[in-house]
């Protein structure tokens, strides 16, 4: 990746915080280079793995039912993020987010209007995050973006927007966390999403001194089947229905309440309860009725007429097995069924502090006259180190947008 760069706004990133402040950046005029690690196959970051949005709205549109006031949604960020979201980037992020649908509409994405999970708090794609990404790629060559596939960046300059030989006006970070480090430093864990988020840009940026946020030790987790890939399983790899039978540890003890938590929080409490245990690993554990009511796995479950031979094929103590299946009262008709599970990492939750255009904040409280950040290097602003169903793809498109038309306004003038 070297010699000169003709384009004004550089964008280092390919899900949807890339792609928006490209197409945003070049709608206002500038000249955009938008680099991908990832080769084309496979470009588009965790957004490819996504679903919906979290979107404000006062009435039912086409996209989402009933009513989710602006109120509603500052609220469900404060309580996720403990109160340590920014006050002025989770209004602006809300008040932003109310005609988000229709600008992406406007870019080629669609949205799902029938047949879907109700939610009146988030908008899905249609045809999932791929089908989005791919339609938002096809907005960003039709305008003339330039795309180039893997072309990892490992650094950049925060004074002058540098990216190796790169020099262009205007530099927006949109390249994800470090979840995909997390695994080498912290064995046990699977990264869900894509192999390229290392967070080498994010740290290059800390050590020039960015002003961080969040927590360095913290992230989204959910439980996803031990046999996952090392990275890319995306969503299909979640365990789910606890509720319907036992969690079991190493050695076939239970080591939490199946039933206290069955809304959507329960993929974040079992990640983290998996992560806390000293093996990180677990064992989802049904019987004959469970298997009918739990939902649809793409992996196979392990399969035993006894409890004793189940054990066996877990590596758990059969004794302790069986007394587990006693105790919670849901495990008793055989055959019986097992499907074992470690952490699986969505995203980290450290990143660089941005003002509410987008540029990224130094450690002593000036912002960067030419480089901004969007997506989930800057979410921790306004999620902390907590997660809102939908919330990230929300912080990646609309601060996108306002990166990218920050970015062109400094870079054309």
């Amino acid at each position: 990746m070297t010699g000169a760069l003709s384009e004004q706004v550089l964008v280092i990133g390919g899900g949807l915080a890339a792609l928006a402040a490209a197409i945003s950046a070049r709608r206002a005029g500038a000249r955009v280079t938008m680099l991908e690690a990832a080769p084309r196959e496979l470009r588009g970051g965790n957004t490819r793995h996504s679903r919906n949005l979290r979107i404000a709205h006062d009435a039912p549109t086409a996209q989402i039912p009933g009513s989710y006031r602006e109120d509603e949604f500052l609220a469900d960020l404060a309580k996720a993020s403990d109160g340590r979201n920014g006050a002025g980037v989770s209004r602006l992020l809300v008040r932003a987010s109310t005609d988000l649908p229709y600008w992406l509409a406007a870019q080629g994405a669609m949205f799902q209007t029938h047949g879907i999970p109700y939610s009146r708090k988030t908008a899905f794609f249609l045809g999932g995050g791929k089908a989005a990404v791919n339609a938002l790629y096809a907005t960003a060559e039709r305008l003339g973006v330039r795309i180039l596939y893997g072309a990892q960046v490992n650094s950049i300059d925060l004074e002058s927007g540098a990216a190796g030989a790169l020099r262009p006006r205007a530099t927006v970070l949109a390249c994800g966390g470090a979840q995909a480090a997390m695994p080498t430093t912290m064995p046990g864990f699977i990264n869900r999403g894509t192999p390229n988020a290392r967070g080498e840009v994010l740290r290059a940026a800390l050590a020039q001194g960015a002003a961080a946020v969040g927590d360095a030790d913290a992230a989204h987790l959910v439980a996803v089947d031990a046999r996952s890939p090392e990275a890319d399983g995306g969503i299909v790899t979640r365990v789910d229905g606890m509720e319907h039978g036992m969690a079991v540890d190493a050695r076939g003890a239970r080591f939490a309440d199946e039933t206290t938590v069955t809304g959507p929080t329960r993929y974040a409490t079992w990640g983290r309860l998996v992560a806390d245990l000293p093996e990180r690993r677990a064992v989802l554990v049904l019987d004959a009725n469970g298997i009918e009511r739990a939902p649809l796995s793409i992996f196979p479950p392990l399969e035993a007429p006894t409890l004793a031979e189940l054990a066996a094929r877990i590596g758990a103590d059969a004794a302790t097995l069986e007394a587990s299946a006693r105790e919670s009262g849901r495990v008793a008709r055989p055959p019986f069924f097992a499907f074992p599970i470690r952490p699986g990492i969505t995203f980290t939750c450290l990143g660089l502090r941005v003002d509410e255009t987008a540029r990224v904040v130094l450690r002593d409280g000036s912002a960067c006259a030419n480089v901004f950040a969007a997506g989930m290097i800057m979410a921790p602003n306004v999620l902390g180190t907590g997660y809102v169903a939908g919330g990230g793809m929300t912080v990646g498109a609309v601060f996108g947008r306002i990166a990218g038309e920050e970015a062109a306004r400094h870079a054309v003038s």
